[in-house]
């Protein structure tokens, strides 16, 4: 799966509203956004300037994620495969 392929999915998913059991895992409504905006930023990144730039990106997703006390989920793991895809896009660029 491409990584444009991998953060159009993590934008359209973290676009939907929480669950309860994603609310009991840490996420709030305003974590929810600022993830899915910063994905969507690097996206547009990538999108107009082309995948080079993407060893311009430092995605920190998991220490973010750590920093407000979420625990592991559905929306948790996706926002780290988004993360490991972008970490792995740039090793190879």
């Amino acid at each position: 799966m491409g990584l444009l392929v991998v953060l159009d999915e993590a934008v359209a998913t973290l676009r939907a509203p929480l669950g309860e059991d994603d609310r009991a895992q840490g996420w709030t409504d305003d974590l929810r956004r600022e993830v899915q905006a910063e994905i969507s930023i690097n996206r547009s990144v990538l999108r107009r300037h082309g995948m080079d730039m993407v060893r311009h990106l430092r995605p920190r997703f998991d220490e973010w994620m750590e920093h407000e006390g979420v625990q592991s989920g559905p929306l948790r793991d996706l926002v780290e495969n988004v993360q490991r895809s972008l970490v792995k896009a740039r090793a190879a660029a």
